[in-house]
């Protein structure tokens, strides 16, 4: 397939991808499945289907990690701009120690304590969300 149709193709993925979450999401009453980092993770998934960094391994435990390092600094050690350098900083090494890395949720602990999101989130938009790019891709 020549790179214009692989392009297209990888840009439909995504969007179809992230209106079903968006759709389901507002038809639901107090659920988030949609953050940020999951625009990126579609470029990944759809647009570089190939990368390590694309892999289920990868997108999955790179967003359970970092989420989960997130809701534990919101709901436990408090959030500042060290505790957002700090958490930002485990995840990345956490990610690289587990070889789980995934540029994309690296971003997890700084959205997640900024909003200061809690246990539901992390298993909607974090868990559930991770498995639906991987498995739609």
């Amino acid at each position: 397939m020549n790179n214009y149709i692989v392009s297209c193709l990888a840009g439909v993925g995504a969007s179809i991808a992230i209106g079903l979450l968006s759709h389901l999401e507002a038809s639901l009453m107090d659920v988030a499945l949609i953050m940020a980092p999951f625009g990126a993770t579609t470029v990944l998934v759809f647009g570089l289907p190939e990368s390590p960094l694309a892999q289920p391994k990868n997108v999955i435990l790179g967003h359970l990690v970092t989420g989960f390092i997130g809701v534990v600094f919101t709901q436990f050690i408090g959030v500042s701009p060290a505790t957002l350098a700090i958490a930002t900083g485990l995840g990345v090494s956490l990610m690289l120690l587990t070889k789980t890395t995934h540029p994309p949720a690296g971003a997890n602990p700084i959205l997640i304590m900024l909003t200061g999101q809690s246990w539901e989130f992390f298993i909607y938009a974090c868990a559930y969300r991770s498995c639906v790019d991987c498995f739609s891709g």
